[in-house]
C-alpha cells in the first residue's frame, strides 16, 4: 500500500490505499519536538501493518518551524572578497514605504561568521581573479575555532559557473568533514546576489536540523519493520528522496501545505473543474492558491516572515503559490490597544488547545466559538467538553467588552475569522486578475468546509467542493503528486535576435542533468515528463513574467508564440502590453517530473435510499440576523449519490464539519465528494 503522512500545527494526518483503490484515513495529535513520534502514533492509529508499506511520503513543518523560531545551527559564510555584508545590506525596497516602525531584517548570520575570499568572476562566468586556496583553510580554522556547526559558500556570479563554489566544497570536505556545507549553485543557480546568498545560508542554518529528524524518522520506520520507498514532500509540490531532502532542505520549507494544491488540481481535472481555488483550514493557518487551466503556479519569490513591518528573508527556490495567513481552529481571539476585535495569528496550537479541549487553554478560539454557536457538536471532540467554560472564556475576554451575550460575542469571532480568510482568498485572485466567479472552491483541512460556503457567497463564487477525507486532504494530496526537481538557469537574452542553437543546448543541458538525477534516484527516463517555462520581461524592466514553452526542438515559430502568450500573461498580470517593445528571457525553468503511479478514485455505488436515512439531528445554531435556527445535521458517510439537501443544514464526518446556508444547496457526486452551489437567482 501507499502511505501519506502529514504534520500540521495541531494534528498529523495519515492517509493509505491499498492495491484494491481502498482508501483509509486517521488523524492524531502532533508531537513537538519529537514530531516523528507523531508520525508513528497515527500510523498505529490507523491499524495499517507498516510490513505492508511499500511507498510512504511524508510532509513536514520542521524547516519552517526551525527557521521561524530560530532553531537552526550556528551558521558561517564564506563569499567573495569585498561582500560579506551582501546579506546585511538586502534590499532597499519596503513593504511599506510610510511605515516609520519598519524593521530591517537581521541577517541568519552575524558579521564576525561572514568571511571573505579573494576570488573573482566577471558576469559571463570568466575568471578574473582566481581562488585562494589557502584563504580557505585558514578560514576553516577560523570556523572550527569559533565552534560553527554549517557553512554556506556563496560567490559572485557563481550561477553562471560555479567552479570556484565547487572548489572550496571539496576543500571543506576533506579538511572538514563532519561539517554542513551548503554552496549556492546547488540551492539555485538564478541570478540574484542578496537571494541566492540568503537561500544558501538559510540551507545550511537547517541542515543539520533535517538531516537528524530524517534519520529519526527513517530509524523509527525501520524499528518497525518497515520496508518501503521514502519521499518527502517538497515545496514546488513533487516529491523527493529522504537523501536528497538532506541535502538541500530548503526545498522543504512549504513541504505540507502545498500537498493539498496539487490534490486539489488532480481533483479537479477528475470532476472536470479546470480552474479552483484551493482552500485549506488547519488548527493554526489557513493556506489559498490558485489553479488556472489545472496549472498550479509555482514561483521562485518566496519569502519567510514578510508582512507590514518586516521585508521578511527571501528563498529562491521553488515554492507553489500560496498566501497563508494565522486563522485556523486554534486562532486565538483578542482585543487590541484600539479596542478592535482580532483573531489570529496566535494559535493555542495542540498544547494546551481551545478551551474546549479542556487542556489547560483559557483564551477563546475560533474552534470554540463555531462550538458555542451550535456549528461544532461537543460528541466530536477527543476530550470531554465543559461548554461552561468555554462561555465564560468568550463572555470575559470578547462579549464582556463590547456588551454582547456570548453567542454574539462567539459570531463575532467567526466574522472577523472569515473576513481575514476573504482578505486572502482575494490576494491570490482578484488580485492577481482573476474572476473569482470563474472559479471552483475546494475546501479542505480540518476547517476548510467549516468556513469555505459562507466565503463562497462573499467571494461570488458559485460552487464548493468539499472532498472526500477533506480533513486529511494535504496528505491524500501526497499519493496523487510525482516525483520532481526543478532546475532554473539564468540566461539573459533578448528574444528578437537569439541564437537558437545557443538556446536549444542550453535546455538539452538541463534534461541531461535532470536524467542524471532520476538515474541516481532509480527512476527511469521513460517515466520522465518535462514541462519548460521562461521568466520573461520587456527590455528594461525589472519583473519577470513566467510563461509556459512548448517541448522539442525550438524554431522561430515557437519564439513567435512565447511572445505572444508573454505580451497577454502580462497584460492578466499588470494591466498593460507593449506589443512594439522589445522582449527578453531572463531565466530558463525546466520541470522534471518522476511519474509514480497513482491510485484511482472509486465511485459510489448507487443506492436508492431517502435523505432522512442519513439524518443525524436536528441542532439548533447561532446565525447572523437570524439568531437561533433549528438547523437538520446530517451523517456525512451516509450521504449517497443523488441526494440533495437545501440549506441551511450541517453535514457531519468524524474530523470535519460542513456548514451551509439558505440559499444553497448539497448534493453528493459520484466519487462521494460533497457539491455545495449557490443558488442563482
Amino acid at each position: 500500500m501507499r502511505v501519506a503522512t502529514d504534520i500540521g500545527g495541531t494534528f498529523t494526518d495519515l492517509v493509505y490505499v491499498d492495491d484494491n483503490g481502498k482508501v483509509g484515513v486517521a488523524k492524531s495529535h502532533t508531537t513537538p519536538p519529537n514530531f516523528e513520534q507523531g508520525v508513528i502514533d497515527v500510523i498505529e492509529k490507523s491499524g495499517i501493518d507498516q510490513q505492508d508499506i511499500e511507498t510512504f511520503i511524508h510532509g513536514t513543518t520542521v524547516i519552517i518551524n526551525a527557521l521561524t523560531e530560530r532553531k537552526g545551527v550556528k551558521t558561517g559564510l564564506i563569499t567573495t572578497k569585498g561582500f560579506r555584508d551582501v546579506i546585511e545590506i538586502a534590499r532597499g525596497n519596503r513593504p511599506d514605504l510610510f511605515n516609520v516602525r519598519y524593521k530591517k531584517p537581521v541577517p541568519f548570520v552575524e558579521r564576525y561568521l561572514r568571511q571573505e575570499v579573494e576570488e573573482r568572476l566577471n558576469q559571463k562566468g570568466e575568471v578574473i581573479t582566481p581562488l585562494n586556496i589557502n584563504q580557505i583553510t585558514e578560514l576553516i580554522e577560523y570556523f572550527k575555532k569559533e565552534q560553527v556547526e554549517a557553512l554556506a559558500v556563496s560567490y559572485l556570479h557563481a550561477y553562471k559557473n560555479p567552479e570556484h563554489e565547487q572548489q572550496t566544497v571539496e576543500l571543506i570536505q576533506q579538511l572538514w568533514p563532519e561539517v554542513a556545507v551548503t554552496a549556492s549553485h546547488e540551492v539555485t543557480k538564478e541570478w540574484r546576489e542578496y537571494e541566492r546568498t540568503n537561500t544558501a545560508v538559510l540551507n545550511s542554518y537547517v541542515k543539520p536540523i533535517a538531516s537528524s529528524y530524517i534519520n529519526r524518522l527513517n530509524n523509527k520506520l525501520v524499528e518497525n519493520d518497515a520496508d518501503s520507498f521514502n519521499y518527502i514532500m517538497q515545496s514546488n509540490g513533487g516529491t523527493t528522496t529522504f537523501e536528497q531532502a538532506k541535502k538541500t532542505p530548503i526545498n522543504m520549507v512549504e513541504s505540507g501545505p502545498v500537498a493539498g494544491i496539487y490534490g486539489a488540481a488532480y481533483l479537479g481535472e477528475i470532476i472536470g473543474e479546470k480552474n479552483v481555488i484551493a482552500f485549506d483550514i488547519g488548527g493554526t493557518t489557513a493556506k489559498c492558491s490558485l489553479i488556472s487551466n489545472g496549472e498550479v503556479k509555482v514561483s521562485t519569490d518566496y519569502y519567510i516572515e514578510k508582512d507590514d513591518l518586516n521585508a521578511g528573508y527571501p528563498i529562491k527556490s521553488p515554492v507553489v503559490d500560496i498566501v497563508e495567513i494565522g486563522n485556523g481552529g486554534g486562532s486565538i481571539a483578542w482585543i487590541d490597544e484600539g479596542g478592535s476585535l482580532k483573531v489570529g495569528p496566535h494559535s493555542a496550537g495542540a498544547v494546551p488547545g481551545p478551551v474546549a479541549y479542556g487542556q489547560g487553554g483559557t483564551e477563546p478560539t475560533t474552534t470554540d466559538a463555531n462550538l458555542l454557536t451550535g456549528r461544532l457538536s461537543p460528541e466530536n471532540f477527543d476530550y470531554q467538553v465543559n461548554l461552561e467554560s468555554v462561555k465564560q472564556a468568550i463572555h470575559d475576554k470578547v462579549s464582556k467588552v463590547y456588551g454582547l451575550t456570548e453567542e454574539e460575542g462567539a459570531l463575532g469571532i467567526i466574522r472577523i475569522a472569515n473576513a481575514n480568510m476573504l482578505n486572502a482568498l482575494k490576494l491570490i485572485s482578484v488580485r492577481k486578475g482573476y474572476d473569482p466567479r470563474d472559479f471552483t472552491l475546494v475546501a479542505f483541512g480540518g476547517g476548510g468546509s467549516m468556513h469555505a460556503p459562507a466565503l463562497a457567497r462573499d467571494l461570488g463564487v458559485k460552487k464548493v467542493v468539499v472532498p472526500v477525507a477533506s480533513s486529511v486532504f494535504s496528505a491524500w494530496g501526497m499519493l496523487m503528486t510525482d516525483l520532481r526537481h526543478d532546475y532554473i538557469q539564468t540566461y539573459i537574452n533578448r528574444l528578437q535576435d537569439i541564437d537558437l542553437s545557443e538556446l536549444n543546448n542550453e535546455w538539452n543541458k538541463l534534461e541531461s542533468q535532470a536524467k542524471e538525477q532520476y538515474a541516481e534516484e532509480n527512476v527511469k527516463e521513460e517515466e520522465i515528463v518535462f514541462n519548460r517555462f521562461v521568466d520573461m520581461r520587456y527590455s528594461g524592466q525589472e519583473h519577470t513574467v513566467k510563461v509556459p514553452l512548448a517541448g522539442g526542438v525550438i524554431n522561430g515559430e515557437t519564439i513567435t508564440d512565447v511572445i505572444a502568450l508573454f505580451h497577454e500573461l502580462h497584460e492578466q498580470s499588470f494591466t498593460f502590453k507593449l506589443v512594439e517593445a522589445q522582449t527578453e528571457i531572463v531565466n530558463l525553468h525546466l520541470t522534471a517530473f518522476g511519474s509514480v503511479q497513482k491510485p484511482e478514485l472509486q465511485k459510489l455505488e448507487v443506492e436508492n435510499r431517502p435523505l432522512e436515512s442519513a439524518l443525524k439531528e436536528t441542532r439548533n445554531v447561532f446565525y447572523e440576523n437570524e439568531g437561533w435556527v433549528p438547523t437538520k445535521v446530517y451523517h456525512r458517510d451516509l450521504l449517497v449519490p443523488g441526494m440533495k439537501i437545501e440549506g441551511p443544514a450541517i453535514v457531519e464526518e468524524p474530523t470535519a464539519t460542513t456548514v451551509f446556508y439558505t440559499g444553497q444547496t448539497l448534493s453528493v457526486d459520484a466519487y462521494g465528494n460533497l457539491l455545495i452551489e449557490l443558488e442563482v437567482q
